[in-house]
C-alpha cells in the first residue's frame, strides 16, 4: 500500500516545481485617457479655464488663474498645478476617467505627494 501512496505524490510534487512566480514588466503599464492628453494640447488660456473649473467643482474658489502647467504623472493620474490671483496654488490630479481631484499645494508635502512645480518640458514622460 505504501508504494501506491508514493506514486500518487510524484505528480503533485512535479506540478509544484513547475509553478513560477509571475514576472513584473520592465516598464510600468500606463493607462491614459483622451481627456488627460487633451490638457497638453490646450493653449494657456483654455488650460487655465479647464483647471479653474476643476477647482470650482471641488468647492474651492479661484477667480483668475495667473499661472498653470503640467507637473508630473503620479500613479495613473496626470498632475497639474494652477496658481490663482488670490495667492493660493492648487494641485489638480486628472484621472484616466476624466475626473479631477484638487488639493491645496501647501498640503502636498504632508500627504507625501509631488510638489507643485511645473515640469520644464510641460509634457509627460512616455
Amino acid at each position: 500500500m505504501r508504494t501506491g501512496w508514493m506514486i500518487a505524490l510524484v505528480p503533485l510534487a512535479a506540478t509544484a516545481c513547475d509553478q513560477r512566480q509571475p514576472s513584473t514588466p520592465d516598464t510600468p503599464i500606463v493607462v491614459r485617457s483622451e481627456a488627460q492628453d487633451q490638457l497638453h494640447k490646450l493653449n494657456d488660456l483654455d488650460r487655465a479655464i479647464g483647471l479653474k473649473r476643476a477647482i470650482y467643482a471641488s468647492g474651492a474658489v479661484c477667480k483668475r488663474v495667473v499661472t498653470s502647467g503640467y507637473v508630473t504623472e503620479h500613479q495613473n493620474l496626470s498632475m497639474w498645478t494652477a496658481s490663482c490671483d488670490d495667492g493660493k496654488s492648487w494641485a489638480i490630479f486628472v484621472g484616466p476617467d476624466g475626473t479631477a481631484q484638487v488639493r491645496p499645494c501647501q498640503d502636498l508635502a504632508q500627504l507625501q505627494l509631488p510638489a507643485c512645480v511645473i515640469a520644464p518640458t510641460g509634457k509627460p514622460k512616455t
